[in-house]
Formats: C-alpha cells, sequence, structure tokens
C-alpha cells in the first residue's frame, strides 16, 4: 500500500472544514460533527479526489434537503429514530461502507473498488433524497411490499415523489462519477439501477424486519424506543437491533454490489 500522508493530511482539514460547516448550520450533532471528520478523512485521504467529491455531494445535497421545508416534515419526523441533526451513527451508516471501500483500494488498487463506492454513495443519497422529498408528497404513499396504503414517513413506503427523487439522486452521483472519472457513459446507468437498487432495498428491510414501535398513549408507528410524549414505546414488529442506521449500511452495501455486478454483466 502506497500511503499518501500529504493526502491524508488535506483530507483531513477538508473534512473538518465541511464538518464544522455542518455542525454549524444544525445539519450534524457534535458527536455526527466527530464521525463525519473520520470518515471524511478515510475517503479523502485514501480514496482521493473523486472519491471526496461524491461524499461531499452527498452531504451538502442531503442537507439542503433535510431543511428544505423543514416546518411541513415536522409533524412526519417525529416517526423517525433521528433527527435533522446527524450523529455519529448515521455519518456510519452512510459513510462506513464507503470507507471500508476506501480501505480496500489503497490496499489492493483496483479500479472496480470506485465502482462499488459509486453504488454505495448513489443507494444513501437516493434514499435520502426519496426520504425528504417523499414526506411532501401530495399522493398517498404505498408499501413496498404489498403496495397497501399507508401514512407519510412509514418504514418501507415508497410515493411517486420520493422515486423521483431517487431517481435524480442516483443519476447526480452517477453525473459526478462520470464527469471525474472519464468511465464512459455506461457509469450513468450502473450509478442510476444501483441507487434505485439501494434505496428499494432499503424500503423492502424497513416494510419487513426494521425494528418499528407504537406508543400505547399516542398510537401509530414509529422508529423510536421513546414516543415524543415521553412515554416508553414497545415492538410491534421487526426486530430492535435493526433500526434505521443498521438499515441505511446494509442497503448502502447493497448499492455496492449491485453496481460491481453491473459493471462485470455491462463490460
Amino acid at each position: 500500500m502506497e500511503l499518501s500522508y500529504l493526502r491524508l493530511g488535506l483530507g483531513s482539514l477538508l473534512s473538518a472544514a465541511i464538518a464544522y460547516a455542518g455542525y454549524s448550520r444544525g445539519s450534524l450533532s457534535r458527536s455526527g460533527l466527530w464521525g463525519a471528520m473520520v470518515v471524511g478523512t478515510v475517503i479523502f485521504g485514501l480514496g482521493g479526489f473523486a472519491w471526496g467529491a461524491l461524499l461531499v455531494a452527498f452531504f451538502v445535497t442531503s442537507s439542503m434537503l433535510s431543511h428544505y421545508k423543514a416546518g411541513e416534515k415536522a409533524a412526519i419526523a417525529r416517526k423517525f429514530s433521528k433527527g435533522g441533526r446527524r450523529d455519529v451513527w448515521q455519518t456510519v451508516a452512510n459513510g462506513g461502507a464507503g470507507a471500508a471501500l476506501a480501505v480496500g483500494s489503497a490496499l489492493h488498487p483496483d479500479p472496480m473498488w470506485f465502482i462499488a463506492y459509486l453504488g454505495s454513495m448513489a443507494a444513501v443519497t437516493a434514499d435520502t433524497w426519496g426520504t425528504e422529498l417523499g414526506v411532501l408528497s401530495r399522493g398517498t404513499p404505498r408499501l413496498v411490499t404489498n403496495w397497501r396504503p399507508v401514512e407519510p414517513g412509514t418504514s418501507g413506503a415508497i410515493s411517486s415523489l420520493g422515486t423521483l427523487g431517487s431517481v435524480a439522486a442516483s443519476l447526480c452521483m452517477a453525473a459526478i462519477a462520470l464527469v471525474l472519472t472519464g468511465e464512459g457513459p455506461v457509469i450513468l446507468l450502473i450509478g442510476l439501477l444501483a441507487g434505485l437498487g439501494g434505496t428499494l432495498f432499503d424500503s423492502l428491510l424497513g416494510a419487513t424486519v426494521q425494528g418499528i414501535y407504537s406508543c400505547p398513549r399516542c398510537g401509530g408507528e414509529t422508529e423510536k424506543a421513546y414516543c415524543h410524549c415521553g412515554r416508553s414505546t414497545r415492538l410491534t414488529r421487526g426486530f430492535a437491533l435493526l433500526g434505521n442506521d443498521a438499515i441505511n449500511f446494509l442497503s448502502s452495501a447493497f448499492g455496492a454490489l449491485t453496481a460491481v455486478w453491473l459493471y462485470k454483466l455491462l463490460s
């Protein structure tokens, strides 16, 4: 492994600057600040500029969408296990797989690592855009497993606006990869399909195995072990260990595997 300490240093400085900006704007909690610095340093320092650019694109666009029409999302956001300020577990869930791929790329250089990384980042970006826009959809969301109409914000539900957001996010990440690497137009198809595959896998897990709770006082579903009213909730379906962060990490890994499979298939 040829380790560039200069690149690691520059990656650390850039990651610290971006993470602090996110913390100042309320996009990251204190633990999320440190998590983003570590993940960013590994990805920038071991992966390189193209890797870092995708990470920055994910973080900046996702943070902007988190603040977009935040007032309209407030009631629905109570269902989610985490708020708009990402903590360390969210940074690991979204960027941990990418950091692991960057380490692999440094240990055994191969272009396939970046393809996998693109799939991972396309998946988490598609999921985030789809969620942030989907909760604003005027149409009725439907559960991905049986197409049953459900309330906005229900884990495992999809909507037309959310799906369009996921498509746009996947193409955005793929376009950045195309410009920075010159891989060819096929990279657009790989990024699109890997991103959509990852977010659909996320929805499938959310509808089947993700831990979902209900409050005996307020009723309704939530991803939290404690309701906003202060009462403890009870697990009604799924597994407690498979919270939203675990589901996000698994979907990012699925996006990476999908991208590698597609690259080999189409090449």
